[in-house]
């Protein structure tokens, strides 16, 4: 096992490099630059500006600086926030995106999980119609809708709980935001879950497990639910990367100082070491979600493993 998640790490370096020669690349083709606007620079100033940051040097001077940062675990200096780094930006982000998102796919898998489970189980019954409407209308609604319905309903209506701010990761700030990111993966994992446990349930193990006249809560604890959850893993190691990442609608509505502000400040504003920095990070974070999922599905599964 040591060996193949060596060989993963090892097959994800040329991808990280690509990744970021790419964000690299395109980022410096857009029009316009970090220290464009509306006023006029002397070119003097400009001049110092640009040397002071590198920009004077050519494209590819710049791009072997950069990765040699990039190695060193440097992403440089935010053009648009002077006195911070983007190490800095991301060191400030990052924990309320892991906290907000880490907390909404655990609640994401408490609902969505039983409700897969029961939709399946009880095929083509009012609680399978039921399951599969939930699920529906949470992949229908966008998060962008859903978050500020619910601040009308809890804080402005019946006033249960704050409309928003980080409040230092107090409980009643987290409610909220943690709900509505987590209720598009409800849906898309009690979905996903339904969908395999059905298949899983016609396979011939199971049927012969059940001929010889095993308990049905022993079918599917050990024969059923390990196999059903194969599909699941490998989806949530992309998502859970995603709902890290934090959403721009929860960070927006809840205004939640989160790595995605950050982002799409940078990505408007020609910032180029906040996008590259934070395209690296999800990167990085994909490959090791795709990794940890790799691992699990391994262990689930015995055909699996290297």
């Amino acid at each position: 096992m040591l060996g193949f998640i060596g060989k993963r790490l090892l097959v994800a370096i040329p991808t990280l490099l690509v990744i970021i020669t790419l964000a690299f690349a395109l980022l410096h083709a857009a029009p316009g630059g970090p220290f464009d606007s509306d006023k006029v620079l002397v070119p003097e100033i400009r001049a110092a500006i640009e040397a002071r940051y590198h920009l004077d040097e050519s494209v590819p001077m710049q791009y072997l600086r950069y990765l040699g940062g990039v190695v060193r675990g440097d992403f440089g200096p935010s053009f648009q926030y002077q006195d911070s780094s983007v190490n800095d930006l991301i060191a400030q982000g990052l924990p309320i995106d892991l906290t907000i998102g880490l907390l909404a796919m655990g609640l994401a898998l408490l609902i969505g999980v039983p409700l897969g489970v029961l939709a399946a189980l009880r095929r083509n019954t009012v609680w399978d119609r039921a399951a599969s409407a939930i699920a529906l209308l949470g992949i229908s609604v966008p998060t962008y809708v859903t978050a500020p319905l619910l601040v009308l309903l809890f804080a402005v209506s019946l006033r249960w709980l704050p409309a928003g701010d980080w409040g230092e990761g107090a409980l009643r700030n987290l409610v909220l935001p943690v709900v509505a990111l987590s209720l598009p993966y409800v849906a898309y994992i009690a979905r996903l879950l339904r969908a395999s446990l059905l298949d899983v349930l016609h396979t011939p193990w199971v049927r012969t497990a059940r001929a010889k006249g095993m308990p049905w809560r022993t079918v599917l604890l050990r024969h059923a639910l390990r196999p059903a959850l194969l599909p699941l893993v490998a989806f949530l190691g992309p998502a859970t990367v995603g709902v890290i990442t934090g959403s721009i609608a929860i960070e927006t509505v809840f205004g939640l100082p989160g790595i995605g502000r950050f982002f799409v400040d940078g990505a408007f504003n020609r910032d180029y070491t906040v996008v590259m920095g934070v395209t690296i990070l999800y990167g990085v974070l994909i490959v090791l979600a795709n990794l940890l999922a790799d691992v699990v599905q391994a262990l689930l599964d015995p055909r699996m493993r290297p």
